[in-house]
């Protein structure tokens, strides 16, 4: 395995080894101090890393072996940088290493164009970004990288803006289980088709037969128009919890009609 090089071909994704937190920690000393085998056992053991990561992305590319290989150089470069003095887990040094690779992969590949200025701009504010994060060990602020770099905040912001990727609403934004929430679980919209098919229905029957806590969840979403956050935090119960009575809760009305 060469230097942000990552071969694929071979490793079985589903059956990595897996390093405890001591033998991570003597492996890195290994890297540290040259040792190009235990660099690569210690890529192959985190590539479970990669994988968590590009589930924020399936929606996004259907290039899956291509954003692997993307985020397994982002992987390396956390690996290569990563100070073992500091007092941080490597996974969470390496996470947004590995994400901010796949971005960069993403944009490079956007079919919107950006002015090249902008686009410098932005890859400067990336890299010292990435700086920040090697010296400091947390992610940095706007105004942070701004001063770093001796420019306005507003041009970082711009600069950011401009070679961001639009979202889809069918993005997961959270996933537990068979219990995965979209975006547009999280928009509200007092036009929704369905929450417009809801409001036009005699529903007095099919709500009668549903739970106190679903009819709670029915009316809070579909007639005052919360989202899904709002209800989790007005009823004490997780953003997970609400979506999934809040389909079967749907369920049974539309058995009902």
């Amino acid at each position: 395995m060469n230097s942000n090089k990552v071969v694929i071909t071979g490793v079985d994704t589903n059956h990595l080894p897996k390093l405890s937190g001591k033998q991570q920690a003597e492996l890195m000393l290994k890297i540290k101090a040259g040792d190009t085998s235990a660099r690569e056992e210690f890529a192959i053991c985190n590539m479970r890393l990669v994988l968590s990561v590009l589930q924020r992305f399936r929606a996004r590319c259907n290039c899956t072996d291509d954003l692997f290989q993307v985020g397994c150089v982002g992987l390396m470069k956390a690996i290569d940088n990563f100070d073992i003095n500091q007092n941080v887990k490597f996974s969470t040094y390496a996470v947004p290493m590995i994400i901010g690779e796949i971005k960069r992969f993403l944009r490079d590949n956007n079919s919107v164009r950006v002015s090249r200025s902008l686009r410098d701009t932005a890859y400067k504010v990336l890299k010292a970004r990435e700086e920040l994060i090697k010296n400091n060990s947390e992610e940095p602020s706007v105004d942070l990288v701004a001063e770093h770099l001796g420019i306005a905040v507003s041009e970082v912001a711009i600069a950011l803006e401009a070679i961001s990727e639009p979202m889809s609403l069918c993005d997961p934004v959270y996933n537990d289980g068979d219990d995965t929430i979209y975006l547009m679980d999280q928009v509200s919209d007092s036009k929704d088709s369905e929450e417009k098919w809801i409001e036009n229905l005699n529903l007095k029957d099919a709500l009668s037969k549903l739970g106190e806590r679903e009819k709670e969840i029915v009316m809070l979403r579909y007639y005052i128009g919360k989202t899904q956050m709002e209800v989790s935090e007005e009823i004490g119960i997780s953003q997970a919890q609400v979506s999934r009575l809040e389909k079967n809760a749907i369920k049974e009305i539309k058995k009902a009609f």
